[in-house]
């Protein structure tokens, strides 16, 4: 009954998984009011539609009725014809879970009748069954199964029927009234008792789906990020999650070595789902990645612009230092611009920038393919980053800010430094950046399930986090 709209919700509430209360979350969740009431609209037509394939089995027994004796008989084929559902609220219980409460709804049934009394007399016909003032309350616990991934349960629930009214067609009618009131009973209890049975059915069949939410998100061959829970789901006047938020290497997890950070979400509720990633999210990826030692490139001439009158090799170098034209005439050259430590990124209000520090090192390529050594040189940049949200991933692209060079090693005698800062940063410009820009821009998982769809959405940099603002639609 309840399974459409719950995975509405269980969509909503995104990657949920192992709970591990000590952490601090590096992404946090919020699904407001405008989110509850989208899975309230998603439920109740899957509601609607689940009652109308409710089945009531054949109904059968003994009654003594005065006049005539003993009677028995049997209602057969009862089916459901239509269902309303007039009235419904779905609400956050603080401390609690979810509470869905329907109430005036309606079922309308069709179905055959039978008698037989003073062993002889027989006697049917088909009748009309409407069911009125019928209501359910639940309450609904989200938590963490064993495998870390989210899984929903009924604590509690409660059916009741307000009348049942029954009109028999053909036979006769003197005989059907005197029983019928047995006939009003029986179906009511009937009713009663599958409606929170058939809740806790649909409930359970919800599971499986969650478990298919990306907890453990895929980014690509190096890294992906752990979006499990590290607390209970906090319940007020919204539903507020703490999600890991952490990047890890596939093929071996290890711990980023610096903590979360701190951070909270501003009061805002006008979009359905609010998400903030923060900057230990951001630099747990750059731990990663600078641990696997992807973040070191090789640069040769052949990919730099043709149109570009920046060369490398020993005739461009030389112009500023004469030794190397000297010592290596005519030869092409290679760069090799690696990171030293981990690059940093903040979050300021507008503005995110991430620090880097590493070396260029400068090889000539003799004709047999030898490299020979002719600097190396300190590397401090700072680019400053363009964050969007693209379909259910998060991309960016970044642009350089500033560059600075210092002289570690020289192989080719003093030379100034400063002279080679336009070679270098139209290097970066040309070559390094639109490589980084390509990575960026093929995006990050957010948290989240293949049928969801953000819409509206909205992103902001705040101190020390991203908030992402979003509506949300779901496909078939």
């Amino acid at each position: 009954m309840l399974n459409n709209m719950l995975l509405g919700w269980g969509l909503l509430l995104v990657a949920f998984s192992h709970l591990t209360s000590s952490a601090s979350p590096g992404v946090k969740v919020r699904l407001t009011n405008n989110g509850i009431e989208y899975g309230r609209q998603l439920g109740m037509a899957a509601i609607q539609k689940k009652l109308q394939s409710i089945t009531i089995p054949d109904i059968s027994g003994k009654q003594r009725v005065s006049i005539v004796g003993k009677v028995q008989y049997s209602l057969t084929n009862i089916r459901t014809v239509a269902v309303g559902l007039p009235s419904s609220s779905v609400d956050l219980v603080p401390g609690s879970g979810i509470k869905l409460s329907i109430s005036n709804a309606f079922i309308n049934l069709k179905g055959n009748w039978r008698v037989k009394f003073r062993r002889i007399l027989r006697d049917s016909g088909s009748f009309d069954l409407n069911v009125n003032g019928l209501s359910v309350s639940t309450v609904l616990a989200v938590q963490s199964d064993a495998t870390g991934r989210p899984q929903v349960s009924n604590v509690q629930c409660a059916a009741t029927v307000g009348s049942v009214k029954v009109k028999f067609h053909g036979g006769a009618s003197w005989l059907y009234n005197l029983f019928r009131k047995f006939i009003d009973k029986a179906l009511r209890n009937t009713l009663q008792k599958k409606i929170c049975p058939l809740v806790v059915d649909a409930v359970s069949d919800l599971n499986p789906q969650l478990r298919t939410l990306n907890v453990l998100a895929r980014v690509d061959k190096a890294a992906e990020i752990d979006y499990s829970m590290v607390g209970a789901p906090t319940i007020t006047n919204s539903l507020n999650l703490g999600l890991k938020g952490e990047f890890y290497n596939i093929e071996k997890h290890r711990e980023t070595p610096f903590p979360t950070t701190v951070f909270s979400l501003p009061p805002e509720n006008n979009k359905m789902l609010y998400l903030g990633l923060s900057a230990f999210t951001a630099n747990s990826a750059a731990f990663v990645y600078n641990t696997a030692g992807v973040l070191s490139l090789y640069i040769t001439d052949d990919m730099i612009p043709s149109i570009s009158p920046i060369r490398l090799n020993t005739r461009t170098f030389g112009v500023f230092i004469p030794e190397i034209a000297k010592a290596f005439p005519g030869l092409l050259m290679k760069l090799l611009v690696k990171t030293v430590k981990d690059p940093v990124v903040t979050f300021e209000p507008r503005k995110a920038t991430i620090q880097a520090n590493g070396t260029v090192t400068a090889y000539a390529i003799q004709p047999n393919g030898t490299l020979s050594p002719l600097f190396v040189l300190n590397l401090d940049t700072s680019v400053s980053a363009r964050v969007f949200v693209s379909g259910t991933r998060i991309n960016g692209n970044v642009a350089l800010n500033k560059l600075d060079l210092t002289l570690e090693t020289s192989y080719v005698g003093d030379f100034r430094v400063k002279s080679l800062d336009n070679i270098l940063s139209t290097v970066l410009k040309l070559v390094v950046i639109p490589l980084v820009n390509i990575q960026l821009g093929q995006g990050y998982p957010l948290p989240t399930l293949g049928k969801v769809k953000l819409v509206n959405t909205e992103l902001q940099i705040l101190k020390d986090f991203l908030l992402i603002g979003t509506d949300v639609q779901f496909t078939a």
